[in-house]
């Protein structure tokens, strides 16, 4: 630009050289620079400057103006890409304006570019390329110009999320592929790297850790845990510590409080004091209620100790009585294990029979089993299979089929159960004595019956039916009575069932409610009788300044007689909700609905409902974790710091656990509604006179 300036002033002076040389031999420096200021003054009239020539001029003029007496400064600032410097206006301030949206800002040096780099950010016209970019503001819901504001803060709370919830490594943020992604979307988007995303991990652990110590604070009943071990890929043991509770709007919670590393020995002591441990850390030693483990030897003795170290501070209710209880559906395995025992090679069978069609890469072969299906189904399916298909040699015969259909509507009600006793977002132990006393009764039917198979294998599993059944926890038959579909008339009539008219067992589970009743009503901050009117208080103040002047005695016989008459006639909350009619069991019922509604009616026994029903009867919510740790620990990250591993499944449990749980209902819905497609049956003959069933299989 200088270069081009000198050049045109020096074409003007040539004109003049006579004058310069005037100028050069003058002593009067006045006398020059008024002649100088003349020589201009002509030398501009008397040239016709064309369009570019001023924006030429201008364009000096304005780096004359920037110039300063010690030189031209030299702009470096990166937003000098989206301003340009404007002319001195009448305020003699230098200013620059938006390229896009045309703001202005002061960009003297003394005023730096900090509001310039922020206007970049929330610039409006900044990136807007087409009509496309018209979208609904998240403010006023109206349709404006806009863009959405880069966070970079927002953006890692993303990538943090995105590992927690997919199971995600730490250096999934430097690969090449993401990284190229995150440029495209925006390029001057934060580089991440493995040990920033741990951080974030970390202190998003931390942060929701503080948030469920908060919401314990805030229970007002007790809490239930469940535990259970697990070995990774490279045998390193861990812990799973799950809390159980019920939340004032008397919604059942479910919370992994750790999942730690259990060094060894997994003996019964350590377990019980890497739990008390902790308890104590998250401040809930005196809250608990129960604690379900597996059938272990080392469980039985871990809950001894823990629960002896608890009663001697006195934290657990009725002494610790209920403290401890058993996976129920663990029993439920190992009972009905021991009757597959024998029909192993029947259901083998029927496995590679599935296998060989599933497994087959000849279409020819599905195909085959295909039109097996569309003339039959199932058993009879495979039986025809046989008889297409010379290499289909695994199908069971025909006594092996009708064992198996015998087996399965047996243990349907054993499957049945299992799946009423893994339930994680409702309560269970309500639910425990009807599905355990339906057990009960198929195995009795069984062993009157006349089926030899399967009375021999009701045989196997009674042994240890009978072995659990004997140490059940009363504390799962009074939940039952605590559900008002049920009550005590049901518990009455299962042992009446199971030990005959006049049981003893049904005599100590009316002894153990009453007491565990007693203790909360003695803890309770509720009056139990109801305060009377103020005219009755009026009329009895009355009365009391005529016993000043009559016989005392007989009042005060009056008062013994009227008192004992009371006591028989006063009820307690628990005999009011035992004489009030059952609920219908064919209703959509909810229990927690059901005692959310009558806390204030029975607010003691509302608060033995809400403790009693928050105990889980399986360590489901245990072993599920488990399965997310093996996604956490596996093969390729089998070096993970066990910090990072409880902090990314306890995070995303507290999290997102809701919708893992979600997933889960929805997969067992699909695979209800499979099975009840499976069931369909045909009939053969309309089969064989219309092509109607034909059709239904084909779709099938």
């Amino acid at each position: 630009m200088q270069y081009i300036f000198s050049n045109y002033w020096l074409s003007a002076f040539s004109r003049h050289r006579r004058f310069l040389n005037f100028l050069c031999d003058s002593s009067n420096y006045k006398i020059k620079i008024q002649a100088l200021v003349a020589l201009v003054k002509e030398s501009i009239d008397s040239v016709a400057l064309s369009d570019d020539d001023d924006n030429i001029i201008a364009e000096d003029v304005r780096q004359l103006n920037s110039t300063t007496t010690k030189g031209k400064k030299t702009l470096k600032s990166k937003v000098w890409n989206f301003f340009d410097i404007l002319p001195l206006g009448a305020d003699q301030k230098l200013k620059s304006q938006c390229k896009k949206c045309g703001a202005q800002y002061m960009a003297s040096s003394k005023y730096g570019t900090g509001n310039m780099r922020r206007h970049i950010k929330v610039c409006k016209r900044n990136d807007t390329r087409d009509i496309g970019q018209m979208m609904i503001s998240r403010d006023t819901n109206s349709l404006s110009l806009g863009s959405i504001q880069y966070d970079s803060n927002k953006f890692r709370e993303l990538v943090m999320t995105c590992i927690v919830m997919h199971d995600l490594p730490f250096h999934f943020v430097e690969w090449a592929g993401i990284r190229a992604i995150h440029q495209y979307l925006y390029p001057d988007v934060d580089t991440l790297t493995r040990n920033t995303a741990k951080a974030d991990v970390l202190k998003a652990y931390q942060r929701e850790k503080l948030k469920i110590k908060a919401m314990f604070e805030e229970v007002s009943g007790r809490v239930s845990l469940t535990s259970d071990l697990w070995s990774s890929c490279i045998s390193d043991g861990y812990m799973c510590l799950t809390a159980h509770f019920i939340d004032k709007e008397w919604r059942l919670q479910k919370r992994i409080l750790n999942f730690c590393f259990m060094p060894p020995p997994h003996t019964g002591v350590a377990l019980s004091e890497n739990i008390f441990d902790l308890l104590c850390g998250w401040k809930i030693e005196g809250k608990q209620f129960s604690l379900t483990l597996d059938n272990a030897s080392s469980n039985d003795v871990s809950v001894e100790a823990l629960g002896s170290q608890l009663q001697l501070k006195g934290l657990l209710p009725c002494n610790g009585e209920f403290f401890h209880l058993r996976c129920c559906c663990h029993i439920l395995n190992l009972v009905v294990q021991d009757g597959l025992k024998h029909i192993d090679r029947a259901i083998e069978k029927i496995r590679e029979s599935v296998k060989y069609v599933k497994g087959s890469h000849s279409q020819v072969r599905k195909q085959k089993f295909l039109d097996c299906v569309n003339a039959l189904l199932y058993r009879r399916a495979f039986e025809h299979l046989a008889l297409s298909d010379s290499n289909y040699k695994s199908c069971p015969s025909a006594e092996e089929w009708d064992k198996v259909e015998k087996v399965w509507r047996f243990l349907k009600v054993f499957y049945d159960a299992t799946l009423v006793f893994s339930g994680t977002k409702y309560p269970t132990t309500n639910l425990f004595f009807p599905s355990i006393s339906q057990c009960y009764l198929t195995l009795k039917m069984a062993l009157e019956g006349t089926d030899e198979y399967l009375r021999f294998m009701a045989s196997m599993m009674w042994v240890k039916f009978q072995k659990y059944w004997a140490d059940f926890s009363v504390i799962l038959a009074i939940a039952c009575i605590l559900d008002p579909r049920y009550k005590m008339t049901f518990v009455e009539l299962c042992y009446k069932k199971a030990h005959g008219e006049d049981s003893l067992e049904i005599l100590v589970v009316r002894n153990k409610l009453c007491s565990l009743f007693d203790e909360y009503k003695s803890k309770s901050s509720h009056p139990t009788t109801t305060s009377v009117s103020s005219r009755a208080n009026e009329a009895t103040s009355h009365l009391e300044s005529m016993e000043v002047e009559s016989n005392l005695d007989l009042f005060k016989e009056f008062d013994d007689i009227t008192s004992e008459e009371f006591s028989y006639a006063h009820k307690s909350q628990l005999e009011l909700y035992l004489d009030e009619p059952k609920m219908s069991r064919n209703v959509n019922f909810d229990v927690l609905t059901f005692w959310k509604s009558h806390q204030y009616r029975y607010p003691e026994l509302a608060a033995m409902a809400r403790d009693v029903l928050s105990i889980p009867v399986s360590t489901v919510a245990s072993k599920a974790a488990f399965s997310i740790g093996g996604r956490v620990l596996n093969q390729y990250r089998s070096s993970l710091k066990p910090e990072n591993v409880e902090a990314i499944i306890c995070t995303r449990d507290w999290l997102y656990g809701d919708k893992d749980d979600n997933e889960y209902e929805n997969t067992r819905e699909l695979m209800k509604i499979t099975q009840d497609i499976m069931q369909m049956s045909l009939n053969e003959e309309t089969g064989e006179q219309t092509g109607e069933q034909t059709t239904v299989c084909s779709n099938f």
